[in-house]
């Protein structure tokens, strides 16, 4: 019997120890993923009608903040004056659907529970004294509008970064929604709305610009070209690449083709100017190669999700296995080149086809980068939280992720880009007193798809000066309207994007 007792003993034992093992992982070591879970709203029912901060935008318009109600049962609602203009930015507060965007991120912060605002000031522990936070957004108002009207009711997204920063300064997609409804208090519209918006495709609920990743098409040969001119194969004028309709890649007899069955050629600046895939194909495959490319792509931030403060973002996908060597071919000037067994379906990735896919924001990022002189800035939206009476609690300095490209060939790739705005394919993006580059990107959905996705990637700034703004369009295959290019759909938003920020500053 004693030692049934003892057995008995020591398997509680045992068992407590687990539990205390278990219930410290999950307050300790998995605190923050538990927090950062979406499907966790514990932090937005504590917080639910209780004081909460504004959010206002860099150059002054409230966009989000908490009404006092005189009765019901909640002391506060939530309320976004702007509607659907920053719903992807601010997000939501909703008691049964928990908080996006910016209201989860900082939903601490807003609410005055980090140990510095609750704690910070001896005199708040006896006294009822407002703690919140008021979140300054680094986004212009009238940039954003710009953006929204730009774009109209096109399914894409717009994003525009300021490159020595890292500031998000617009940043817009349609279809949108209008979080009112999913924070009201009445929580039959609050349902009602999370029901409808969840039925749409694609739902409005999405962030697109930096939740969502499309084939970057040739605008992923920004990428492909700074691998090209890092290995020192490359410059801007050799080697000369043949004017040809498509290149057919070793292990395969299906060429890829130049869009619309034209020929070109010729050397990096007219690649890049006529958006050459043949000669963007023969270059990564006999010049770069599948490692020297996707360590230039996860410089840029590909394969790692983006480092911006919103919930959940996804990361950018650029494949680097392609199997294994294959055998060693022979360039037309005698220089060898190894050949791996998907080498061909390696070609594609090159000028953004196949498992390629970027969100807007990355792709806004990889111009941010041309345009300052190769230095990659964090993406933020929040520069600053101020206490009730406007003092600064803390501020989100600017990081540097990484140097991603020697200055030299920053500048070459900031010449080329250069050019396809003065005589290339974004013609339309030329603005007087201004060093304007781009690159347009069509985006094929597939060998049996008419439809493609328009982008376009630009930056501008003084002449010989690093960029003020960085802009990225994309604008969704519409199986109606068949292919669009870059150049067309996308370049006048970013046009309108870009004219709004000159009036501005």
């Amino acid at each position: 019997m004693n030692r049934q007792i003892r057995r008995f003993g020591v398997g509680l034992m045992v068992l407590y120890v687990l539990l205390f093992a278990q219930l410290n992982r999950l307050q300790v070591f998995d605190a923050e993923e538990l927090r950062e879970d979406p499907n966790n709203s514990r932090s937005i029912v504590r917080d639910y009608g209780q004081r909460r901060g504004s959010m206002v935008t860099a150059d002054g318009t409230l966009v989000a903040f908490s009404e006092e109600l005189e009765s019901g049962q909640f002391e506060r609602q939530r309320l976004y004056p702007e509607g659907d203009l920053y719903a992807h930015s601010t997000g939501y507060f909703a008691f049964n659907y928990g908080a996006e965007g910016l209201e989860r991120s900082y939903n601490d912060e807003l609410a005055g529970k980090t140990v510095g605002q609750e704690f910070g000031d001896l005199s708040s522990l006896f006294t009822d004294k407002d703690n919140t936070g008021t979140l300054i957004l680094s986004l212009q108002h009238q940039l954003q509008v710009a953006a929204r009207e730009a774009l109209g009711e096109q399914n894409g997204s717009v994003v525009a970064l300021e490159p020595e920063t890292g500031n998000v300064l617009a940043m817009w997609s349609w279809p949108s929604y209008d979080p009112n409804l999913l924070s009201a208090i009445d929580q039959e519209v609050s349902r009602s709305a999370w029901i409808w918006h969840n039925a749409l495709s694609p739902s409005p609920l999405i962030p697109k610009a930096y939740r969502e990743t499309y084939f970057p098409g040739s605008t992923f040969k920004v990428v492909t070209a700074a691998a090209a001119l890092e290995t020192g194969n490359v410059t801007g004028t050799s080697p000369v690449y043949p004017v040809v309709p498509a290149y057919t890649p070793p292990l395969t007899t299906s060429g890829l083709k130049n869009f619309g069955g034209s020929s070109c050629g010729g050397d990096l600046f007219n690649l890049i100017r006529q958006s050459c895939n043949s000669g963007f194909a023969q270059m990564a495959v006999e010049e770069v190669g599948p490692e020297a490319l996707s360590d230039m792509a996860e410089a840029f931030g590909f394969n790692e999700r983006l480092p911006i403060d919103l919930p959940n973002p996804a990361a950018s996908v650029f494949v680097t296995d392609y199997g294994p060597f294959n055998r060693t071919n022979t360039t037309a000037d005698g220089r060898e080149y190894d050949v791996f067994d998907s080498t061909p379906v390696f070609a594609q990735a090159s000028i953004g086809q196949f498992e390629t896919k970027a969100t807007p924001v990355q792709m806004a990022m990889v111009a941010a980068t041309v345009g300052n002189n190769g230095r990659l800035m964090t993406p933020k939206l929040v520069t600053e939280i101020q206490d009730i009476d406007g003092g600064t609690i803390t501020t989100n300095d600017d990081e540097l992720v990484d140097v991603v490209l020697d200055p030299a060939i920053a500048q070459t790739l900031r010449q080329a880009m250069v050019g396809v705005v003065n005589d290339g394919t974004a013609k339309g993006l030329q603005t007087e007193g201004w060093e304007v580059g781009a690159k347009t990107g069509t985006a094929q959905l597939g060998a049996s798809v008419e439809a493609t996705h328009a982008w376009i990637i630009v930056f501008a700034g003084k002449p010989g000066q690093p960029a003020d703004i960085a802009i990225a369009v994309v604008v969704e295959a519409d199986a109606a309207l068949g292919q669009r290019t870059g150049g067309s759909t996308a370049g006048p938003i970013a046009k309108a994007v870009l004219d709004s920020f000159i009036t501005q500053n």
